[in-house]
C-alpha cells in the first residue's frame, strides 16, 4: 500500500509531484482546532495516560501537529490517517468501568473495520431479478433496472452494467422526507418531478446549470426494505406456504392398504429448488422426476415427491400452523404463498386460494409488515377467493424485498410506470466539507434505481449516516494513529512507577483492523512486552493477527498471554450487512483454529449478538457449532451494547434495513447503552445450553498450558466493543 497523498484539512490539496519517475510527498502538519480532536481526550473506557491520577480528568495529548495521508489502495478509499507523535501510550481504565482490566494499550483512535452497528452499509441497486445488490457487489455485465420514456410516462427497463470505478469528489448530503440520505458530488444528477437536475448549480453565470431545491421531489419507489433471514423458522414458513398451496401431502387408504404421498409439481426450477432444499435441511429426502413435458401451449413441470412414512409426518409437522408465528415465520410464509399461488400481472398483485386458513394467516401476516390489501370473492363454485395487495408499485417492491419469493419472473418490473407517490420531497441539500470516494456506473440506459431512486451515472456509496464528521464518522474515516506507539510502551515499561500489570488490547478500538497491515504498530508492541515479560492479552476481529504469532509466541514463554476473538455470528449475509469491513467469521474461525494448533487458549467473545438479526435459537447454535469446530475453549456470549454515539448511528440503519425491529430495539434500550438483565441472562442461558450440545467448555489448564492464558472474560453486562 503506497500513500496517494498528505494533505491540508482546509483546503484539501494533493501533496504529491512527479520527481525523477516516483512520486516524493512532502510531510504536511495539520492542525486539529478545527476537527474537535484539539486534545484526544480517551473516552472512559479507554482510560487516563499512566501519568495521571485515577480521578484527574484525561490528559490531552499535546498535539502541535498531525500527518495526514490517504492511501490510493480500494480498501482505504475515503479514509484520512492522522499520524500522531502520542505523548503516552499506556492507559489506566477509571475505576468506574465494569471492564475485568486496569491498564489497556490502544495503538489507534478509530477503526476501518466499518461494522454497522455503528454505521450503514452500501446502497442496493435494483437488479432485474427483483432484488437488490450493494453497488460496491456490481461487476460489468450485471443485468439491473434503469428507466426510458415510452408514450407519456418513463417506464422500468432492463439494462445492462457497462462500466464501474471510484473517484473523489467534495460531497453534498441530500436529505429527503422519508428520511432517505444520499450523498453524492455537486455535479451528481437526479430525476426530479421537474427533470434531471444536478446537486448544486446556480441560476446563472458561469455555474449555471438545473440544480435541486427543496421545492423538488425525487422520483422513484422509496428506499428498499432489507431481505429476510434464512433462518429456520423462514424455511418453516416458506414451506408451509409452498407445500398448503400447491402441493399434495397426506396418507391415503385403499382396498390394497395404506399410502403416503407427498408430491409438489411446478414450472418454475427456481420454487421447487428452494422447497428441496429446505426439506433437506429438515431432515427430509425427496426425489426429482419430470412430471409433464413442455407442449406449445405449457412449460415442461418439473416435480419432487416422497411416500415414506417418517417423511410424510415430518413434513406434517413442519406445515403445521404455528400457535404464536415468528416475523421470520410470517416472511417466509408470505413467500412461499406467493410462489405456489401468487401472481403479480399488469401491476395487480393477487394471491388466491380458497381455503379460509391460508387466506386469513396470508391477510394476518400482509398486516402484520405494515401492508393493505383487499379480499375479492368472485362468487366461483370453486370458492377461490384472491387477495390483492394495495399501494401499488412501491408496496409491490416492498414485499418482493422483505419476503424474498423465489420465482424472479414474477418480480418483474419491467415495464411498469414511475407514478409513484413516495414521501421523496426535498427537505436539506447541504456540503458535507470534504471529498469523498463516489462510486460512478455506467448503464445502458444513461441512469439506474439506487434505493428506490432514479439516479444518472453517478452514485454515492451509502455513508450518509457516517460520514457527518462527528464522532461516528471520524472514527470510523479519520483513523488517528500513535506512530511511535512502539517506542512509547517499551519507555514506559522500563519506568520504575510500572509494576507490570497485566495489559488488555483491542478492547477499544482493534488493534489489528486493516491499518495495521501498512503501520505494523503490534510488533513492535508485542516485542516491548515480551522484553519485559509483561503479561498481556489481545481481543480482535482481525486475521492479521497471525503474521505476529512467532512473537506471541516468544512472548508466551516468558509470561502470560491471552488471545480472544470477536465472533458474533456465523452467517454470511448478515456479516457482509453489518460488518463490511472484517474479514468473514469464517475467516476468524480459522484464526482461532491455527492459534489453537499453536498451543494457545483462545476465548471467542460471540459478540456482539444482534436482537432480532442473530439471536434465535438457529443462529446461536449455528454459531456455537462452529466456535466449537475451530478449537476455542470458552464461548463468551455479549448482547450489543449501544453507546451514545454509535447507538445513534445504529439506529439509523436499523430504521432503514429492518424498519419492523424498531419497536422491540425501543423496548429493549429504553433505559440505556444495555439490554435488560433478563434478556442478558436468557441470552446468557441459551448460549451456555447450546456449548454443552456441543462439547465446548472452559478447559482446565494444567502444567502444560502455563505458558498461555486467555484473555479476561467481561461480566455478562459490558460489551468490550471494537468500535
Amino acid at each position: 500500500m503506497r500513500p496517494s497523498s498528505t494533505r491540508r484539512l482546509r483546503p484539501v490539496r494533493r501533496g504529491g509531484r512527479e520527481h525523477g519517475g516516483r512520486l516524493r510527498f512532502a510531510r504536511t502538519h495539520v492542525r486539529m482546532r478545527a476537527m474537535r480532536w484539539d486534545n484526544l481526550a480517551a473516552p472512559p473506557d479507554e482510560g487516563v495516560p499512566a501519568r495521571a491520577a485515577p480521578a484527574t480528568p484525561p490528559l490531552p495529548l499535546a498535539l502541535p501537529g498531525a500527518v495526514a495521508r490517504t492511501f490510493n489502495t480500494p480498501g482505504f478509499a475515503g479514509m484520512t490517517f492522522y499520524e500522531v507523535q502520542a505523548k503516552s501510550i499506556l492507559n489506566k481504565v477509571p475505576g468506574t468501568s465494569r471492564v475485568p482490566f486496569e491498564w489497556t494499550i490502544n495503538p489507534y483512535r478509530g477503526c476501518s473495520h466499518a461494522c454497522v452497528y455503528c454505521l450503514s452499509g452500501e446502497r442496493p441497486i435494483l437488479m432485474t431479478d427483483g432484488r437488490a445488490k450493494p453497488i460496491s457487489e456490481l461487476e460489468i455485465g450485471d443485468r439491473i433496472y434503469g428507466t426510458q420514456r415510452r408514450g407519456a410516462y418513463r417506464r422500468y427497463v432492463a439494462t445492462t452494467v457497462l462500466a464501474k470505478w471510484s473517484t473523489v469528489k467534495p460531497a453534498y448530503r441530500v436529505t429527503l422526507e422519508d428520511g432517505t440520505t444520499l450523498i453524492a458530488s455537486g455535479d451528481h444528477r437526479f430525476l426530479s418531478d421537474r427533470g434531471w437536475k444536478h446537486v448544486t448549480g446556480a441560476m446563472n453565470g458561469a455555474g449555471q446549470r438545473p440544480y435541486l431545491t427543496t421545492n423538488n421531489r425525487l422520483i422513484g419507489t422509496g428506499r428498499f426494505a432489507t431481505g429476510p433471514k434464512d433462518s429456520a423458522d423462514y424455511r418453516r414458513g416458506y414451506l408451509c406456504g409452498m407445500i398448503r398451496g400447491d402441493a399434495t401431502l397426506g396418507t391415503y387408504r385403499y382396498s390394497y392398504g395404506v399410502v403416503h404421498r407427498f408430491r409438489l409439481a411446478l414450472a418454475d426450477e427456481e420454487a421447487l429448488g428452494r422447497t428441496k432444499r429446505f426439506l433437506d435441511s429438515a431432515g427430509v429426502k425427496t426425489d426429482s422426476f419430470a412430471y409433464t413435458p413442455a407442449s406449445a401451449t405449457r412449460r415442461a413441470i418439473s416435480a419432487i415427491r416422497t411416500s415414506r412414512q417418517r417423511s410424510i409426518e415430518a413434513i406434517t409437522a413442519l406445515v403445521r400452523w404455528p400457535d404464536d408465528p415468528t416475523d421470520d415465520w410470517r416472511l417466509g410464509f408470505l413467500a412461499g404463498i406467493f410462489d405456489a399461488e401468487g401472481s403479480c400481472s399488469r401491476g395487480v398483485f393477487r394471491i388466491s386460494n380458497s381455503s379460509n386458513e391460508i387466506l386469513d394467516q396470508t391477510s394476518a401476516a400482509l398486516s402484520h409488515f405494515g401492508f393493505t390489501s383487499v379480499v375479492e370473492d368472485l362468487g366461483r363454485a370453486n370458492r377461490v377467493r384472491n387477495i390483492r395487495l394495495t399501494g401499488g408499485l412501491r408496496e409491490r417492491l416492498r414485499f418482493f424485498h422483505l419476503t424474498d419469493p423465489a420465482i424472479t419472473r414474477k418480480r418483474s418490473i419491467d415495464g411498469a410506470a414511475l407514478k409513484c407517490q413516495a414521501a421523496l420531497r426535498v427537505v436539506g441539500i447541504e456540503p458535507l466539507g470534504l471529498e469523498l470516494p463516489l462510486w460512478d456506473i455506467t448503464t445502458g440506459t444513461g441512469d439506474f434505481i439506487a434505493d428506490g431512486v432514479v439516479s444518472h451515472n453517478c452514485f454515492a456509496r451509502n455513508t450518509h449516516t457516517y460520514l457527518d464528521l462527528d464522532a461516528g464518522a471520524d472514527f470510523d474515516r479519520k483513523v488517528i494513529v500513535k506512530v511511535n506507539a512502539g517506542e512509547l510502551v517499551r519507555r514506559e515499561l522500563a519506568a520504575p512507577r510500572w509494576r507490570g500489570a497485566h495489559v488488555a488490547m483491542g478492547t477499544n478500538v482493534d488493534c489489528y483492523q486493516r491499518a495495521e497491515g501498512r503501520y505494523q504498530l503490534m510488533p513492535q508492541i508485542i516485542a516491548a512486552l515480551r522484553d519485559f515479560a509483561n503479561p498481556f492479552s489481545i481481543l480482535t476481529k482481525g486475521t492479521l493477527i497471525l503474521r505476529d504469532l512467532p512473537l506471541l509466541r516468544q512472548a508466551a514463554e516468558v509470561t502470560r498471554v491471552g488471545v480472544s476473538y470477536s465472533v458474533g455470528f456465523v452467517d454470511e449475509r448478515l456479516w457482509r450487512a453489518v460488518e463490511p469491513g472484517t474479514p468473514s467469521p469464517r475467516r476468524r474461525l480459522d484464526a482461532v483454529r491455527a492459534l489453537a494448533d499453536a498451543g494457545f487458549d483462545v476465548g471467542v467473545l460471540m459478540a456482539p449478538i444482534l436482537p432480532g438479526l442473530s439471536d434465535d435459537d438457529a443462529s446461536i447454535d449455528a454459531t456455537v457449532a462452529a466456535i466449537a469446530a475451530s478449537g476455542a475453549t470458552s464461548v463468551t456470549p455479549l448482547a450489543l451494547h449501544l453507546r451514545p454515539g454509535a447507538r445513534e448511528w445504529y439506529a439509523r440503519w436499523l430504521g432503514r434495513d429492518f424498519p419492523h425491529l424498531v419497536p422491540r430495539y425501543r423496548e429493549l434500550y429504553r433505559s440505556g447503552a444495555y439490554a435488560p438483565q433478563s434478556y442478558q441472562r436468557e441470552l446468557t442461558a441459551r448460549v451456555r445450553i447450546a456449548a454443552r450440545r456441543h462439547g465446548l467448555h472452559r478447559g482446565e489448564r494444567g502444567d502444560d498450558r502455563r505458558r498461555t492464558d486467555p484473555a479476561p472474560a467481561p461480566p455478562p453486562a459490558e460489551q468490550l466493543t471494537l468500535m
